[in-house]
């Protein structure tokens, strides 16, 4: 699986202003039409929406502030989960750590604060050893995260998670995929113009999830 590295033009030396947000993306250009949907769990008009990342990476946690701010707008017309890529196969620690603070319910609490220890405070999360002692000054009940982090039903999750990401046909983070259908990033947004920078790639791809969004509605 490759990391992804965009090719961003420098903050401040392109003009965000320039660009107009595609509010009518185009298959093949904003977005991806998956070859093969996946089942959704949602009921009604209710749309979801997965963004696969990582903690360690560095384009995630620039976006994080921005597609947290357009869950919070999409309100109850989606339901928002997260993925987080099994980078190191079967047992990737980190997402080890995400499928147990999930498990506990601490996703809400911890989530921002494992990205901050990792680009902030360069925390190696990612070694086992690290991230049981940061786990201890952390504030959470260790006894507690030990429990959930070797019960059955996470280890079950983490083994299953490298084949759940094949399915999707992910090799790249982040990306959000609408409905089981529609497929996007900030990267396919930046390809399809060359003159964004990160900051506009990422509030594009927030004008090209409320459309897939609407689209994938429509057909509820």
């Amino acid at each position: 699986m490759r990391f992804l590295r965009l090719a961003f033009a420098a903050l401040g030396l392109v003009a965000c202003t320039a660009f107009a947000s595609p509010t009518a993306p185009v298959a093949g250009k904003e977005y991806t039409l998956m070859a093969s949907p996946q089942p959704v769990s949602t009921v009604g008009k209710k749309v979801e929406v997965i963004e696969f990342f990582m903690y360690h990476c560095p384009h995630c946690n620039a976006l994080e502030p921005t597609i947290a701010e357009w869950v919070k707008k999409q309100g109850d017309k989606i339901v928002f989960k997260r993925m987080h890529m099994p980078y190191t196969g079967d047992k990737d620690t980190e997402t080890h750590l995400y499928l147990t603070l999930e498990a506990m319910g601490k996703l809400p609490e911890m989530h921002n604060k494992v990205f901050k220890a990792m680009h902030v405070e360069r925390v190696r999360l990612n070694q086992e050893p690290v991230l049981m002692d940061w786990i201890g000054k952390s504030g959470l009940d260790k006894a507690k995260f030990l429990e959930y982090w070797n019960s059955f039903g996470v280890l079950t999750k983490l083994k299953r998670m490298p084949q759940l990401l094949a399915n999707y046909k992910v090799d790249s983070v982040p990306t959000v995929v609408v409905d089981g259908r529609y497929m996007t990033s900030p990267a396919k947004l930046e390809e399809s113009d060359k003159n964004l920078n990160e900051t506009a790639a990422f509030q594009a791809m927030t004008q090209v999830l409320d459309a897939l969004v609407t689209k994938a509605a429509a057909t509820k």
